[in-house]
Parts: C-alpha cells; structure tokens; sequence
C-alpha cells in the first residue's frame, strides 16, 4: 500500500548518495550527448517560460494569481527535464557534491558547467526563433509578444546586485526542486515534488538563467520584426549583460546553498545517521 501511494521515498542520506552518483554520470557524458541533451534542457525551460508568458498576458487576472498560476505552468520546464530527461544547467550545479567528494575533478565539473551552459542558450534561443516564426506571440491580439517586451525589459533595468540575489535565491528553490524530484520513485513523486518550490521561485519573481536564454532573445525578436513594438531597446548586450550576475547568483545558489550544505551535513555526518527529520 504505501509503495502504491509513494510512501517509500527515498531518504535525504539516500538522495545525497543518488546525486553524487548522478552527478559522476553526468560529468563524464561524452560531448555530442552532453550537448544535445543540453539544447534539450534549454527548450524544455523555453517551453514552460512560454507557457509562463500565456497566463501573464492575461490583463484580468490579479498580480498574485497571474503569478502562481504562471509559476505553476513554468513548472512544465522542469518536469520535461526531470521525466523526460535532459541536462540543465541550473540543475547540474549540485555536481559539486561528486566534486566536493572527490568523484570527479574541477575540470570535468566546469567542463560540464560549460557545455551544458552553452547548449541551453542554443536550445533556448533556438526555441525562441521556432516560436516567433510561428506567429505565436501575435496572438490575442498581440499581447503575448507585449508581455515578452514588458518582461525582457524589466529584467534588462535589473541593477547587478538584484539580478544576482534573485539569481541565487531562484536557483536554491530550483536545486531543492531536482533534490527532492530524485527522492521520488514515480513520475507523480517527482512531479509534485517540483511544482511547488518552482512556482514559488516564479512568482517570487526570482531570476532563471536558462528561461532568460528564452524570454530576451524572444523579445529581441518581438521588437526587431513584431508588428507595432516599441519600448527600451533590448539588445544582445543587454541579455549577456543581465546573465551575468544572474548565472553567478544560480551557481551560488545551486551549488553552495544546496549542494554543499547537504554534503557537509549527509556525506560528513556519521553514516548510522539516517538524516530524517
């Protein structure tokens, strides 16, 4: 009965082995796979970033819901990463437990960091162009490509040190997301187990390297060639600008936060701890 209702989850001792482990698979994935799964990754988030934008659209919703239920369709991204299976790079940041215990070297893991980065942005900005050519953000009379333009700006005025806080405190909610997916044995565990801490980043407002790789060349794209827009110019200066502080903020976040917390409190405590709660 309780394996039906998913009862036997994997405990957080149990969790912080599978990462590691994980982590190792991961780090040493050869470069064709490790790249394509990455432009995986980065359309995967590009899609629930768009699924986003649907509901932010929306001028009859208040600010709270627009942003909860826009959290909770974000989530999509995540679930395709997580079930469907593909390399992200916000997610990839608690390779630094398998680093931390020497199972893999500092070169594998920033090999890793980079590929994966590198092949999201390509995923992400490939699905962005996909999208526009299918006249997707004219829709409801052009308020989805308004609502690209509203977000790409805000985030493009983001002063440096904001970006990077609300970087890393997106990428700790993210990094416990995944944490928490890989204690789950079904595909309903993992799911539930991501909706909430990624919605709550969303509607927080937090900042998601990977969805801005979606979010501002889409609106870079809306502004250049979309019918009847107008507003700051949103250039590629501004984009790698704004990424900056955000991808610095989501390695702190994943990997400090998350990823060297619990490896100093599972992998350094005495092993006949269980490490429940």
């Amino acid at each position: 009965m309780s394996e039906l209702f998913g009862l036997d989850a994997y405990s957080p001792r149990q969790i912080a082995e599978r990462v590691e482990t994980v982590g190792v698979a991961k780090a040493r994935l050869p470069l064709l796979p490790m790249f394509m799964l990455s432009m995986l990754g980065g359309a995967f988030i590009g899609l629930g970033a768009l699924y986003f934008v649907i509901v932010r659209s929306d001028p009859t919703l208040g600010y709270a819901l627009k942003q909860v239920i826009g959290g909770m369709a974000f989530a999509l991204g995540l679930i395709l990463v997580i079930v469907a299976g593909a390399e992200l790079f916000t997610g990839n940041n608690l390779l630094v437990m398998a680093w931390a215990d020497r199972k893999i070297s500092t070169v594998e893991l920033l090999r890793s960091w980079a590929i994966v980065c590198t092949g999201n942005f390509v995923g992400a900005a490939g699905l962005a162009l996909l999208v526009f050519l299918s006249r997707h953000p004219e829709t409801n009379g052009n308020a989805i490509g308004r609502e690209y333009l509203v977000i790409a700006s805000a985030k493009l005025a983001m002063p440096f040190w904001t970006a990077f806080f609300k970087g890393v405190l997106c990428n700790a909610l993210v990094c416990l997301a995944v944490w928490m997916a890989l204690g789950g044995r079904s595909v309903v565990d993992k799911v539930v187990a991501i909706v909430v801490p990624v919605s709550a980043f969303v509607a927080a407002g937090f900042e998601h390297s990977v969805a801005n790789m979606y979010l501002i060349p889409m609106a870079m794209l809306v502004q250049d060639f979309g019918a009847g827009a107008s507003g700051p110019a949103i250039s590629l200066a501004g984009l790698f600008g704004h990424l900056l502080p955000v991808l610095l903020g989501n390695i702190i976040g994943g990997s400090v936060m998350v990823g060297l917390v619990y490896h100093l409190v599972y992998q350094r405590a005495p092993a006949g701890d269980s490490g429940a709660g």
